[in-house]
């Protein structure tokens, strides 16, 4: 299993934004249905998509900005993260992921 941390974006307008205006990558964890966007974005993000039992059911190494990413909408818990953490990681579709969350506080 491997384990990574996470922001937990839950709120619609963090959803919304989420790395836009950011100058570098983290990792955010939230809970979208069909797809994302990369418009706005400085820099490219890995996107790991998990079913239920947080095992990846679809990924995107380096989505490039200005770019879309759809997936099955049966499918809910998305995973933006730094480049290079799929390959680093070496996650695949089917590998279980532990997701760390870290909460947010209202600024």
């Amino acid at each position: 299993m491997i384990t990574i941390k996470a922001k937990n974006y839950k709120d619609l307008k963090q959803k919304t934004i989420g790395l836009i205006g950011k100058d570098r990558a983290e990792n955010i964890y939230f809970e979208t249905r069909s797809g994302i966007h990369t418009f706005g974005l400085k820099f490219p993000i890995d996107v790991l998509v998990l079913d239920e039992k947080n095992k990846v059911v679809k990924l995107k190494e380096e989505l490039i900005p200005n770019s879309l990413f759809f997936w099955n909408p049966k499918y809910k818990k998305v995973l933006e993260l730094q480049p290079e953490t799929i390959s680093k990681q070496k996650i695949k579709t089917g590998s279980s992921i532990n997701i760390e969350l870290i909460n947010q506080t209202k600024r």
